[in-house]
């Protein structure tokens, strides 16, 4: 199976956008594939903001995040593996989605990110019906 990461990001982030609202990524700095201002990441951590108004040239493939951004009036290009990013949400209403990654363990101590509750396989519903109460029925075939 492929990282559903990448695929819940891009829907996530088309999501965030219809709905009106600014959509913010937290990112793990730790990894030195991680390529963002230096001077902006606080505890190992940096908080994008990642809307059309805020970023140029924004893709998200199934392995990285990349987009040219502004820090401080000066462009700078941003690149971030998929694994590195933590949650992504909404600036205003702090709805969005926690990553979890038991490789990777996640701290959020933002107060806009008390939101999230981190999906794993254990919250994924299957939807598969119920089995038929007193057995498989057998089939029956009629000429028309």
């Amino acid at each position: 199976m492929k990282a559903r990461r990448p695929y819940l990001l891009r829907a996530l982030y088309d999501w965030i956008l219809d709905s009106d609202e600014v959509p913010n990524i937290l990112v793990d700095t730790e990894s030195d594939d991680v390529i963002v201002p230096r001077e902006f990441v606080q505890d190992g951590q940096i908080v994008l903001n990642i809307s059309p108004e805020a970023v140029r040239g924004l893709s998200i493939t199934d392995d990285f995040l990349m987009c040219e951004g502004r820090f401080s009036g000066r462009s700078f290009e941003v690149i971030l593996p998929m694994q590195s990013i933590r949650a992504i949400y909404c600036r205003g209403s702090g709805q969005g989605l926690a990553f979890e990654d038991e490789d990777y363990p996640i701290e959020i101590e933002s107060e806009n990110i008390t939101a999230f509750k981190p999906v794993g396989p254990s919250d994924i519903e299957d939807d598969e019906p119920p089995a038929p109460k007193g057995g498989p029925s057998k089939p029956s075939l009629r000429l028309v």
